[in-house]
């Protein structure tokens, strides 16, 4: 199983320079987990930059792999991921969703970089 973070969903849209590296972790949707904070937050960035149209777009794509929305025991072991790395709110229940499913996380967020069970990928420069 994947889950793919929002900067990496973003890379992935931009066909930025490291698309590539995250192309089989989105486009093989039957191991995808997309965790509802991602959606909402490339959602947000892609109806910003590209109008909702565009987002909707989006949206319908990310959707194919498999929701994880935040429950109650998602939301603790988030908040423990939080206490335990230091990680931000988003970021920890994005961690805490890989975790919980068994997945590989990828990413080019340097709050994951050293993390077990991370694909790690850092933002080139544009």
């Amino acid at each position: 199983m994947n889950v793919v973070d929002s900067s990496a969903w973003l890379e992935y849209l931009a066909e930025g320079p490291s698309a590539s590296f995250f192309a089989p972790a989105i486009e093989h949707s039957a191991k995808l987990v997309v965790p509802t904070v991602v959606l909402y937050e490339v959602f947000k960035k892609v109806r910003q930059e590209r109008g909702e149209s565009a987002a909707l777009t989006v949206a319908a794509l990310m959707q194919q792999g498999t929701m994880a929305d935040l429950n109650a025991p998602l939301a603790l072991a988030a908040a423990n991921a939080s206490a335990e790395h230091k990680l931000p709110m988003a970021d920890s229940i994005i961690y805490a969703t890989a975790q919980a499913f068994n997945a590989t996380l990828w990413t080019q967020d340097a709050d994951f970089e050293h993390l077990p069970g991370v694909r790690f990928r850092p933002a080139t420069r544009r």
